[in-house]
């Protein structure tokens, strides 16, 4: 497996992506750059959607596809955003600037106003992720992870997106946005899932011949 088509157009998330494969030598190409359009999300279930996601890539290129489906879920919203997490403050305006950034900012006030009155600031990022050998592919290797943390009121750190400044890591008392990229890589819940998918993707070593 040479070349895999990304399901996704999340410029962080393909960095990510692209940093944790590197050492297997496989060729990523994020699924815009092949015309793919994005794929709806319906489910409830983040394994659902990445599913869902990765046939679409595969079935739209002829090649295998990975997708990750992930998001924040906070124990005083019942597990909210969840699923939610990309589009939590709803979609921006017609004709709003900014882009990926300003939808992080907006994305992150709705959380800090649904947790003014909390205490309990627990949550975790959740990972999973997907890849489809091709579109049909009745075994697809799924691999998840979580992070665990807390939620602050103040964002912290200019790195890392999406909730990454709210979300504090105590052992470290940095918030993710805090975070080298490989320091992040090595640890987060997107890292973890991939590492576990890097290793079922690498070459096992060649048997040992039976001492006679």
């Amino acid at each position: 497996m040479k070349k895999i088509v990304i399901a996704s157009d999340n410029l962080g998330k393909l960095t990510e992506i692209g940093a944790i494969l590197a050492p297997l030598d496989i060729e990523i190409v994020a699924q815009s750059t092949l015309g793919v359009p994005a794929a709806d999300e319906p489910h409830f279930t983040f394994i659902e959607n990445a599913l869902a996601k990765a046939r679409h890539a595969s079935r739209h290129t002829g090649l295998p596809a990975l997708a990750d489906d992930s998001g924040i879920c906070v124990d005083a919203l019942n597990g909210a955003p969840g699923v939610h997490s990309a589009r939590f403050a709803g979609d921006p305006p017609a004709g709003a600037a900014g882009g990926r950034n300003n939808q992080d900012e907006r994305n992150n006030r709705r959380l800090l106003e649904l947790l003014a009155n909390e205490t309990n600031c627990k949550a975790h990022y959740y990972c999973v992720i997907v890849l489809t050998r091709h579109a049909d592919d009745p075994q697809p290797m799924i691999c998840e992870a979580e992070w665990h943390g807390e939620i602050v009121k103040t964002p912290r750190g200019s790195g890392g997106f999406g909730y990454d400044p709210l979300f504090l890591l105590p052992e470290l008392r940095r918030t993710a946005a805090e975070l080298t990229p490989e320091h992040k890589n090595r640890i987060s819940h997107r890292g973890q899932a991939l590492a576990a998918l890097a290793a079922r993707l690498r070459p096992a070593p060649p048997a040992r011949p039976a001492r006679r």
